[in-house]
């Protein structure tokens, strides 16, 4: 019953009950010594300056805070481990101590100690599948002899090689060709409007230059070519903080994982900054990868335009992509975005 009523409606019912029953006690007194309008006396009889009226519902509301007291202690003694341990299976802790053994409850909560159980069991449960999700995930796939990770790589490195000898490449000289009319337009002082026309396309070409930069970041091979994940982060950051304007900030420990999960994690960072660059218009951007007890945490904040998580298309694709590949080594991913206020990407990969 406790679980289907609020704390808050069971100290109102509580309070009501109070209040009726010494305005029913008061009513039998009056009665009894043959008292007329017993209302009236409440209202006119006075303690300590006050109506008596006032005393009865004093007393009511106060049994209502204390039954409300006494239910939220005995809630938290009874159910505050068990939420503990929802909390830590769902933020990814499966190697924590406290989901490691179950509680023994009184006799008369019997079943919180078997939901205690049952949460341990789910916990061990999602361990094992997050070890099987990562071995099953080192094996290589193979299509006509070669791995699908290997046939990506090729196609990207393709596709980036021909944009960057191309479009790159003709974006920079438009770029160049219109700083140039941009200078001849400010020494022949042309009309305003004009310059304001060659200055909007100017912005527009860097705009693309920009994107252009991203999409390369994305494309490029993703592999770590023998490198830890900490080197490789950090390669990449500094190559990129040579090529854009963003302010970068990052700290990376060196952390000893499989191949597969360093390749699949230096891929994550790879598209989180691709998202930043192509959506956010941010001006910081902060990566952080750590160890915390029995996890790699990854972080990436940055303070751009945000969104709203609450919509369906909130996160476009590229997140779509990351939510499935941080699934696939059992691992949970939590996105915190407001409209103007940034975006904070926290992905969390159990060390088995």
């Amino acid at each position: 019953m406790m679980a289907k009523i609020s704390k808050g409606m069971i100290a109102l019912y509580t309070g009501i009950a109070i209040f009726i029953t010494l305005i029913l006690v008061l009513f039998s007194y009056l009665h009894a010594n043959k008292v007329k309008d017993w209302w009236l006396v409440s209202l006119q009889t006075r303690v300590f300056f006050l109506p008596l009226i006032f005393y009865i519902l004093a007393i009511s509301v106060g049994f209502g805070v204390v039954t409300y007291i006494l239910i939220s202690l005995f809630r938290k003694s009874s159910f505050g481990e068990i939420e503990e341990k929802l909390r830590l299976l769902v933020a990814g802790n499966y190697e924590s101590e406290l989901l490691k053994e179950s509680v023994s409850h009184s006799k008369e909560n019997h079943y919180l100690t078997a939901i205690d159980q049952d949460i341990v069991q789910i916990g061990q449960k999602l361990n094992k599948l997050s070890t099987e999700l990562q071995t099953l995930n080192s094996r290589p796939q193979l299509m006509d002899g070669q791995t699908k990770e290997e046939i990506l790589e090729v196609e990207r490195h393709r596709l980036a090689r021909e944009l960057h000898d191309s479009v790159s490449q003709q974006l920079f000289a438009a770029m160049m060709m219109l700083s140039a009319l941009n200078e001849q337009a400010q020494k022949m002082e042309l009309p305003l409007p004009q310059q304001k026309q060659l200055q909007m396309v100017s912005d527009i070409i860097n705009a693309s230059q920009s994107e252009m930069r991203a999409l390369l970041l994305h494309l490029r091979p993703v592999s770590l070519e023998g490198k830890s994940l900490k080197m490789g982060i950090e390669q990449l950051l500094n190559e990129l903080q040579s090529k854009i304007k963003i302010k970068l900030k990052w700290e990376a420990e060196e952390i000893s994982l499989a191949p597969t999960i360093e390749d699949q994690l230096f891929r994550i960072v790879q598209e989180l900054l691709s998202n930043t660059l192509r959506h956010a218009k941010a001006e910081e951007l902060e990566v952080y990868l750590h160890k915390v007890g029995q996890n790699v945490l990854l972080r990436v904040i940055d303070d751009g335009v945000g969104f709203d998580t609450s919509e369906q298309n909130a996160g476009s694709y590229g997140l779509m992509n990351i939510k499935e590949r941080v699934a696939s080594v059992g691992g949970t991913c939590k996105i915190i975005s407001f409209k103007g206020q940034g975006t904070s990407v926290e992905i969390k990969i159990p060390i088995v």
